[in-house]
């Protein structure tokens, strides 16, 4: 296989098959094995290794194990053998118990991982083959068709109706139309369009293309390498860092001051400085690495369990502390299953040539299937044989319309469909029962008033159009012009049964639902209502493009419901909530779903998605449903008070006894416990705790949505320093202001966190406990 010798998209088509060494029928997949060897796998970052030797070294990667290992090589360096070696059996027992659980669990994890890989369809050994997305290599000849992820940077060999979102690369809002063909080499990227790159998706038509650059060496490899792109840090990670922080400045402060008063009260200078650093890696609790490890990949085991398969392991604690989910209404609080209710002529009586024309553009599109037109071909099948198609204008998320040219015995005919208001808008004309033409402003008023009674019933209404063409030619969509209005298309979805039991069962876990649609504010008023939500407040997409985004903030804690929402607002109501301190999760499945997916705390999609959506959730869903989701959060918030329940045990004990023993100190003329003495007790008190991540936990753990919080834990401090004995209570100032000096990290907003938003209604009611622990807060507001 050769080098490209010049930019691919100028290069002849043919030269190009000679440089990559490939053929239009594909490579063989003995020729594809060797390359995927030479060039590695198709990703953006290396694949996060799994092998024994990897998870084994990771296990001594974070904070609380290099502060063990601070203290064993200072032990060595000061002639302390015996507690070198305790700190080092510390740290190796944590490792290895870490690494057998978690050696399990990651297994199940990538077993799991596989149900929902991202495929790629590809020409190998001269038929069609899906392979997943990161076994594409240079020289593979692929397929794309709508929704589909590009699996590389590719030339296009052909191309029919192709529009390609490139947003993630070069910020262009609107789908840009690509065909094949050659281009000059000066070309800029924006403009080179013969190319589909990495990185962007297919919203309509389809093509075929060959892969030039994998992984990394394609135009988004080198962006993310520049950029050393990351996922974001969740809520719970920044609460692990933040309580890492926490721990290392008590570390540092209660070695300095323990070493200073025995120094002072003049004992040994090397014991009392092991004596001091005995105690500061008493309270760390070492195995909370291991816990973390063990509890997400459990928690991961148990979801899956529920139907819900989890991606990114860290989003499992964003899932439990989630506080709003924004949903569509179609498939998640419907049946997802479109049915034709009628096919209706302007005076709305039903009409055969409707239903006809509707039948002609569903048979004909091929932009991307779509529930719509499956139900249109499911309720009848008339006599198209007469009909030959031509050409078509794909469906886009702007024009909101699909437009299909066929030739019949009288001529050419461009048959339209779409949203009944973007039908309109090219129409001059309308056609009555009688075949007669009339001018569309004679019967406006009429038309609107039969949308409004159809969108008040929650019946969706599109329109239908056509016009007659001077002959045979190649379109496009400045042609949809001068139209004649031939009639609606009404459409159902009924609510899912049970559905306003499951969304109060979500209100009862704290889970304010927000529902996104593009469907009118009619319709989406009209389901509000079917599923419990007759007093919600609705804000529109024209709403939202006349709000600015403080004013947006501020309407987002009243409303329930968004309609007409375009793609690009959804990720704006994610962005503002999000801002406002929310936990957010969102939940889609379609195409123009990808940026909001990225956007929320927590990406939902389902098993069935279209790629682009598949690879931007954290969480993928392998039934579509709200159960589903609920069972998901559950364990979601169990994994997180399992892993709780550890930091709460390791840190009351741990700070018990090494405060008693620091408040004993003073007073004895000896030390209470040698160093070595500490740790092993330490050590052997933390064995029974690796158990925690099968735990079992109260209901009430799990009814709302919980996040970490620093003042919390200071609250499980001073009930200790309550029940302290005497000599404890003696070290009582010394804790306090320990504590107190920490606490005061929980407010460092320039660590990117975001205020606790005010308790949601549903959430009012919380147990008194929750009450005291929000009393607390008014002190240390701001939780990790």
């Amino acid at each position: 296989m050769g080098q490209i010798s010049a930019p691919f998209w100028s290069t002849p088509v043919d030269d190009l098959f000679t440089q990559l060494d490939a053929t239009p029928q594909g490579l063989t997949d003995e020729e594809a094995h060797h390359r995927l060897e030479r060039f590695g796998a198709n990703l953006l970052r290396p694949k996060q290794r799994t092998d024994s030797l990897t998870l084994l070294l990771s296990q001594f990667r974070s904070p609380i194990i290099l502060i063990l290992l601070f203290a064993a090589s200072l032990s060595l360096f000061l002639k302390d053998v015996p507690d070198a070696l305790i700190i080092f059996a510390i740290i190796l027992v944590s490792g290895l118990l870490g690494f057998w659980q978690e050696r399990s669990a990651t297994d199940a994890v990538q077993k799991l991982l596989a149900m929902v890989r991202v495929n790629a369809t590809v020409k190998r050994d001269g038929s069609t083959q899906d392979i997943p997305l990161e076994a594409v290599v240079p020289g593979d000849v692929v397929l794309l068709s709508a929704g589909a992820a590009a699996p590389g940077d590719c030339r296009l060999l052909d191309a029919k109706d192709l529009f390609v979102d490139e947003a993630a690369l070069t910020g262009e809002t609107y789908p840009v139309e690509k065909m094949a063909g050659q281009i000059a080499p000066e070309t800029p990227l924006a403009q080179r369009s013969n190319v589909v790159y990495m990185g962007t998706h297919v919203v309509s038509g389809s093509a075929s293309a060959l892969i030039v650059k994998t992984g990394i060496a394609t135009e988004f490899g080198a962006v993310s390498q520049r950029l050393k792109l990351r996922a974001p840090e969740t809520d719970f990670e920044r609460g692990v860092r933040r309580f890492g922080y926490l721990l290392m400045e008590i570390t540092l402060i209660l070695v300095i001051a323990i070493f200073a008063i025995n120094v002072y009260f003049k004992r040994p200078v090397v014991d009392s400085l092991l004596f001091s650093l005995a105690l500061a890696v008493g309270l760390t609790p070492q195995l909370l690495p291991a816990i973390i490890s063990i509890n997400l990949s459990h928690g991961a085991k148990r979801m899956a369990q529920a139907q819900v398969i989890v991606k990114r392991l860290a989003s499992i604690e964003n899932f439990g502390s989630m506080n709003i989910l924004c949903s569509d209404k179609t498939g998640t609080l419907t049946e997802g299953i479109v049915h034709v209710h009628s096919a209706l002529d302007i005076d709305g009586q039903p009409s055969d040539k409707v239903f006809l024309y509707a039948y002609l553009n569903a048979y004909h599109q091929t932009g991307f299937t779509n529930p719509i037109d499956q139900a249109v071909l499911a309720f009848g099948t008339p006599d198209i044989a007469a009909y030959q198609k031509c050409d078509e204008v794909p469906y886009d998320f702007i024009r909101r319309r699909v437009s299909v040219v066929v030739r019949d015995g009288d001529g050419v005919l461009i048959v339209t469909k779409g949203a009944l208001q973007h039908i309109l808008e090219v129409c001059t004309s309308a056609e009555n029962a009688a075949g007669e033409t009339v001018p569309l402003a004679s019967v406006r008023a009429s038309l609107q008033r039969q949308f409004e009674d159809f969108s008040g019933q929650g019946l969706r209404t599109l329109g239908i159009a056509y016009r007659r063409l001077d002959g045979l030619r190649p379109i496009h969509k400045e042609d949809e012009v001068e139209m004649t209005f031939l009639g609606f298309l009404v459409l159902f979805d009924p609510p899912k049964e049970g559905i306003v039991q499951t969304i109060g069962r979500l209100r009862q876990l704290g889970i304010a639902l927000k529902i996104i649609t593009g469907d009118n504010h009619l319709v989406a008023a009209s389901v509000g209502k079917q599923i419990g939500l007759a007093q919600a407040r609705i804000l529109t997409g024209p709403d939202l493009r006349h709000m600015s985004d403080e004013a947006l903030m501020v309407r987002l804690r009243d409303a329930d419901l968004f309609a007409e929402v375009e793609p690009n607002q959804k990720e704006r109501i994610i962005l503002a909530l999000k801002k406002s301190g929310y936990v957010v999760g969102y939940m889609g499945d379609g195409i123009n779903d990808a940026s909001a997916l990225h956007a929320a705390d927590v990406g939902i999609s389902v098993n069935t998605a279209v790629d682009v959506a598949k690879d931007a959730a954290d969480i993928v869903l392998l039934e579509y449903n709200l159960d589903v989701l609920l069972a998901g959060v559950r364990e979601g918030r169990i994994t997180f008070a399992n892993t709780q329940k550890y930091i709460f045990m390791a840190t009351s004990a741990n700070f018990g006894n090494m405060f008693s023993m620091a408040g004993a100190s003073l007073f004895m003329s000896f030390l209470p416990l040698l160093p070595k003495q500490i740790l092993l007790v330490n050590l052997l008190t933390d064995f029974p705790e690796v158990t925690i991540a099968s735990d079992s936990v109260d209901p009430e753990i799990v009814d709302q949505p919980r996040r970490w919080d620093l003042g919390f834990i200071r609250v499980r401090l001073r009930d200790l320093r309550r029940t302290a004995d005497p000599a404890e209570r003696e070290g009582e100032g010394v804790q306090d202001r320990l504590v107190h000096g920490i606490s005061g990290l929980g407010h460092d907003d320039r660590a990117g966190h975001t205020h606790a938003p005010p308790l949601l209604p549903e959430q009012a009611g919380a147990p008194s406990a929750d009450r005291d622990l929000e009393r607390d807060r008014r002190d240390d507001p701001d939780p990790v």
